[in-house]
């Protein structure tokens, strides 16, 4: 998972003044879908701000997929030569 963010979201501050601990808090949820992983950080930064920013914040979370090639047959690479044949990788 890739995850983005912008400095609000680092900046972040508790009413005490104390930054948001954005890396230990994200990586108690790195194994949930990145859906869910933008809601449990947007939850948990607004509780540590009280509720409000006082700059903007943005996240992205990014999963790769592991999506089959489609010139890719059960570890070969299918080459489109003059008979067809497919050479192992």
């Amino acid at each position: 998972t890739l995850l983005l963010y912008t400095d609000g979201v680092i900046e972040a501050r508790d009413p005490a003044g104390g930054f948001y601990p954005f890396t230990e808090r994200a990586a108690q949820w790195t194994d949930t879908s990145p859906e869910t992983l933008l809601h449990h950080i947007r939850r948990d930064l607004l509780a540590h701000t009280g509720g409000r920013l006082d700059d903007d914040a943005a996240l992205i979370a990014i999963r790769r997929t592991t999506a089959p090639h489609p010139s890719r047959r059960h570890g070969r690479v299918i080459h489109g030569g003059r008979h067809g044949s497919a050479t192992s990788q």
